[in-house]
């Protein structure tokens, strides 16, 4: 099931991060291959709302050509999937390589991604690849911690693909659906248009 994600600016405040993980350079390797969690990716949140601290780590920001991602260029590339980047992207609760791929299916293919949408002007593809319950300390409620691999192309990016990883951190089902529990943030776009 792929599933919408919720990451607001405010959930770094949320969320108890020792001066040293705010101050340590995210592993952006690990956070795209979904091998991260919530708290590293709500880190990285100052860098995104500062450019000037983005620039710090060697990140150059990038024009904005998809009004859902923000876009940077990064000084030495990552290797994620198994192909080298120095292009990433932020949306919504999520984090993605853009790759020099023109068509996203081998890759999926290769990951065993679920076909969400597959035509030929769009394809996009996932699968949840950790779904854990943990207790909010705060308000002692349980929520599901959880992470969605994604491989897709966009319309504003022809010839590459975005490969990466959405967290979101919810209700149980069984909460949502019965209306118990306060209710989360709204929920962004998981996949840029």
């Amino acid at each position: 099931m792929l599933r919408a994600v919720c990451f607001a600016p405010v959930l770094a405040l949320c969320l108890p991060l020792s001066a040293a993980a705010q101050d340590a350079r995210p592993d952006l390797a690990a956070l795209i291959e979904c091998r991260g969690d919530l708290g590293q990716l709500a880190a990285i949140a100052p860098l995104l709302e500062d450019p000037l601290k983005a620039v710090a780590l060697g990140w150059q920001p990038l024009p904005q050509a998809n009004m859902f991602m923000s876009e940077y260029r990064l000084l030495a590339p990552v290797r994620v999937f198994g192909h080298d980047t120095d292009h990433i992207a932020f949306s919504g609760g999520g984090v993605v390589a853009v790759l020099d791929l023109p068509d996203p299916r081998p890759l999926a293919k290769q990951l065993e991604l679920e076909t969400a949408v597959d035509t030929p002007a769009k394809a996009m593809f996932g699968k949840e690849v950790r779904s854990e319950e943990v207790r909010d300390p705060a308000a002692g409620k349980v929520l599901i911690d959880s992470a969605v691999l994604n491989v897709s192309n966009v319309s504003s990016h022809p010839g590459k693909t975005l490969a990466g990883c959405s967290y979101s951190l919810d209700l149980p089902e069984d909460e949502e659906a019965s209306g118990d529990g306060e209710a989360l943030p709204p929920a962004q776009a998981a996949q840029p248009g």
